[in-house]
């Protein structure tokens, strides 16, 4: 547990040590509840469902890493939709055999090749 000595300011106000901040998950502008509770001050950070606040996945990432992920799901649709995927497994075993299977026929294969 971290705990850091704050100086209480004019009007009451205090600044919050950016490690507690984070550790606790507030930020800016974020609404915090104080109470007091046996002789101490507990504050409490409180979730205001403000959406504008929330995290926008467009932003996540670059503009050109979003463009390699679309184009992956992509290919993996179009894989799907002409049948070159495997599975669901009922179980693990099941996923194991597909495997084995699959690689015995890459095997054949490149076994069939002329040098």
């Amino acid at each position: 547990m971290m705990s850091a000595l704050v100086k209480i300011h004019s009007k009451g106000q205090m600044t919050l040590p950016i490690r507690l901040r984070s550790q606790a998950g507030i930020s800016e502008g974020d609404l915090v509840e104080a109470a007091f509770h046996r002789g101490k001050i507990v504050l409490t950070p409180k979730v205001v469902l403000d959406r504008s606040r929330l995290p926008n996945p467009d932003d996540e990432y670059t503009p050109k890493q979003r463009r390699a992920i679309d184009r992956g799901i992509a290919q993996s649709l179009k894989e799907i939709g002409e049948g070159r995927s495997y599975g669901p497994f009922d179980s693990h075993a099941a996923f194991v055999a597909s495997l084995r299977t699959e690689s015995k026929k890459l095997r054949r294969k490149k076994s069939n090749r002329v040098a």
